[in-house]
């Protein structure tokens, strides 16, 4: 049985039934709940809901551009990932406002150009020191003894050494949310840190999230940190354990409620499995993979709110 997209219908059931009514940064408003967690098996199969069709690749690009470090969405543009463009965007035209001669006065027009000029891209493709610049170079400090360079630590790099070294540890922990630097970040982190168990021959992965967009973000948080976990259980040659997210205010935008009762009318499928990983290199953002067995449902489209 698919117990996963069981109990992400659940949620949205419990955001629909519960919910309460709350402004939020973009002005769309929200039906929020908050404080739950979902759970999952990784020996059940991949963790890719089937009561709407996921768009994978995209979710694995996004991974990808987090594990290398990067933080500037020409990468993902290149590569058929728009999932952040709205962010960078919004961003240019903050800056932006006054009077811009030929430069870009449309969303299409702003993509074109980060991935036809290079020099435009390197400076406003930039999201600011988000994910991957905590994962794999959060900063210490300025230390003048390096030449006024800063001193940083690769967490990714960290938690690997450490899981083979001391995997019993209570410590295995990664985390994004760098107090010093949220007001240099385009988008502070939504899912703020993660940490990993070792027992019986497998790893856990636990992931917390502070803001939870239910309908379109969880699914693809739920298959990002999935995925993860099987990176980092191959690279230390562990089995994949149990996956649990810790949520903080999930909520619903009111131009997704419609949406989620389509979603709720839907039967399950079973899981897909993931048959292949091969070519891993975690530290530089590379991975083969392949999903097999994936039968869904129709996509549902829904705005992304900016």
């Amino acid at each position: 049985m698919n117990k996963l997209d069981k109990d992400y219908q659940d949620l949205l059931k419990d955001i629909l039934t519960n919910g309460v009514e709350k402004s939020d940064r973009t002005g769309t408003g929200t039906i929020s709940v908050f404080g739950r967690q979902i759970r999952h098996n990784m020996q059940d199969g991949f963790p890719l809901l089937t009561t709407k069709r996921m768009a994978i690749k995209t979710c694995m690009t996004e991974l990808k551009w987090f594990l290398k470090g990067d933080t500037n969405i020409k990468y993902l543009v290149d590569n058929g990932c728009n999932i952040w463009n709205g962010d960078a965007y919004k961003n240019y035209i903050s800056k932006t406002n006054e009077y811009k001669g030929n430069w870009p006065d449309t969303m299409e027009e702003f993509i074109e150009r980060i991935k036809t000029d290079d020099e435009f891209a390197k400076k406003w493709g930039e999201l600011g020191p988000i994910y991957g610049a905590q994962w794999r170079h959060w900063t210490v400090s300025e230390d003048t003894s390096y030449d006024g360079e800063y001193v940083w630590v690769d967490q990714i790099q960290y938690l690997i050494e450490q899981l083979k070294d001391n995997p019993d540890s209570r410590r295995l922990m990664v985390n994004a949310w760098n107090v010093g630097e949220l007001d240099q970040m385009t988008l502070p982190p939504c899912h703020y840190g993660f940490q990993v168990y070792v027992a019986d021959g497998k790893l856990s992965l636990m992931w917390n999230q502070r803001s939870v967009d239910t309908f379109l973000g969880l699914p693809f948080n739920i298959a990002s940190y999935g995925m993860l976990l099987h990176l980092l259980a191959k690279e230390v040659g562990l089995e994949a354990g149990e996956l649990i997210g810790n949520l903080g205010d999930v909520h619903l935008y009111k131009n997704h409620l419609k949406q989620a009762k389509e979603q709720l009318a839907r039967m399950p499928y079973n899981l897909p499995h993931l048959t292949k990983l091969e070519n891993v290199d975690v530290l530089n953002g590379e991975f083969d993979y392949t999903i097999e067995y994936y039968e869904s449902h129709p996509r549902i489209e829904a705005p992304l709110s900016n």
